[in-house]
């Protein structure tokens, strides 16, 4: 594998982590308290006077989010890509208890919880996840971009109903990690950001016939809606509508299309407050399709993350997806001193799950 496929696995896990950590004192907030405790986030911060889910959590830490996806890696390398459901239930509820030992409300999200409570109460598997259409199955999917190539696309949403299904068994569920995981996989091989969201999108479609029906609005229809209408707003008007119109909340139809509709704006250049409407000939170009542009600068990657972080609701798991795809699609350096922050505070050593996962995907490729 070329160089650059680390690299960009690498970064994909570390956008991941930074994403949540920068999102982890602003989960589940409003943005009005967001803005009064902390400013605008620009950098990580410790969890502030009203965080209750991670209170007292210093600069850096991790939630859920990254956690349960380095669960999820060390499941797929142990079992060369696979995950037998009744070994992931079993870990992600040991894992529960791991946090509730350390005093922390950040534990199983409502699919996930109530899936597994069927599965002890004696449901099949297949059956266990049948109502879950939040971002759960999405938020963990990282390293199953990783270890699985993206075509034939088919065979990679296949391997994401394997991983999900047991939680998030839904058309919801499956599109909304199918479009992250496509993502990160897509940009593996090379495919730059605007790329990459076109490949979500059809991942995501793909995924939406897949497991039970639930109401919600479909994963990729909502995709190539927001994507164009954000881009044709001045960027201070876009997080308004990210909060008011797409949503920040837990549903997977929301807060994994505001994820990914913030890569397409780090991508267009539109996520500084100083930028004013675009012109009429960059719109016309960027009407034209998701991928319509190359990939955003450094910066522009992790003001995309900060911006994920300050606009309330689940931003930790936004700004985690947003990260992982803006890692995998152009293998940034993200901030140094952010990176080791991350590392040194939660003892979390990415690389070695990033070769394991990376020896899958030769395996199966």
């Amino acid at each position: 594998m070329r160089d650059s496929t680390r690299s960009r696995a690498l970064a994909a896990l570390q956008g991941l982590a930074l994403g949540d950590a920068l999102g982890m004192p602003t989960q589940s907030l409003a943005r009005e308290r967001i803005a009064a405790d902390h400013g605008r986030i620009r950098g990580l911060v410790a969890a502030g006077p009203h965080q209750q889910i991670a209170a007292g959590m210093p600069a850096g830490s991790i939630t859920d989010d990254t956690e349960q996806a380095v669960l999820l890696a060390r499941l797929l390398i142990d079992g060369d890509g696979t995950v037998p459901p009744g070994v992931f239930a079993a870990e992600l509820l040991a894992w529960e208890r791991a946090m509730e030992a350390r005093g922390s409300l950040d534990l199983l999200g409502p699919s996930t919880r109530a899936a597994l409570q069927r599965l002890q109460d004696g449901m099949p598997p297949e059956e266990a996840g049948r109502f879950g259409a939040t971002n759960g199955a999405a938020m963990r999917i990282t390293p199953v971009g990783i270890a699985v190539p993206v075509e034939p696309l088919g065979g990679f949403v296949d391997a994401v109903v394997r991983v999900s299904s047991l939680t998030h068994n839904t058309g919801l569920g499956i599109a909304s990690a199918a479009a992250v995981g496509a993502a990160v996989s897509a940009g593996l091989d090379g495919a730059d950001a605007p790329e990459a969201l076109d490949v979500a999108v059809a991942a995501a479609r793909e995924g939406a016939g897949r497991g039970h029906w639930v109401a919600g609005g479909d994963i990729a229809a909502r995709l190539e809606w927001a994507i164009p209408y954000l881009l044709d707003l001045a960027p201070r008007e876009q997080d308004d509508a990210l909060v008011r119109v797409v949503g920040t909340s837990v549903a997977a139809q929301e807060s994994v299309v505001a994820a990914l509709s913030l890569v397409a704006l780090a991508v267009a250049g539109t996520g500084s407050s100083h930028r004013d409407r675009p012109g009429e000939d960059e719109l016309g170009a960027r009407r034209n399709g998701i991928g319509a542009t190359t990939s955003p600068d450094g910066d522009a990657a992790w003001d995309a993350l900060c911006r994920a972080a300050s606009l309330g609701g689940d931003t930790d798991t936004i700004a985690a997806m947003a990260g992982a795809v803006l890692g995998a699609t152009w293998a940034t350096d993200w901030p140094r001193t952010a990176v080791e922050t991350v590392r040194r505070v939660n003892a979390l050593e990415l690389e070695p799950l990033v070769d394991g996962l990376l020896r899958v995907r030769r395996r199966h490729g």
